[in-house]
């Protein structure tokens, strides 16, 4: 599985996801030029590599993943993590994610955390 954070997602939950999966394929829009794109410029960038984005943007986010799945656009799946959850369960939720599940149970789909 691929993941994308955006720049939203705190750097404690990307760094606890990469020490506990370190072959994890989870790169940050920050690392591949996307630092401060709109949430739909994303999504598309996201779409096109095959990757599920995570996020902690649940409104915005929310509204444009929508949007795509309703026009028809293609869409790899979001997890979207509100920032009262722990750290820890965030981190948690997103390795079972990455080591239970494929790529085409997340297509089109908009899950939120805590599982």
């Amino acid at each position: 599985m691929k993941f994308l954070a955006d720049e939203d997602l705190r750097r404690a939950i990307f760094d606890g996801v990469r020490r506990k999966l370190p072959n994890l394929d989870f790169i940050r829009v920050q690392d591949v030029g996307f630092r401060s794109f709109r949430d739909e410029i994303i999504l598309q960038h996201a779409a096109t590599a095959g990757r599920i984005v995570l996020s902690q943007d649940v409104s915005t986010m929310k509204v444009h993943a929508e949007r795509r799945i309703l026009t028809g656009k293609p869409m790899p799946g979001i997890v979207l993590i509100p920032d009262h959850l722990p750290v820890g369960r965030a981190i948690d939720d997103i390795v079972l994610i990455a080591t239970v599940s494929r790529e085409d149970e997340w297509v089109g789909r908009i899950q939120f955390l805590p599982l």
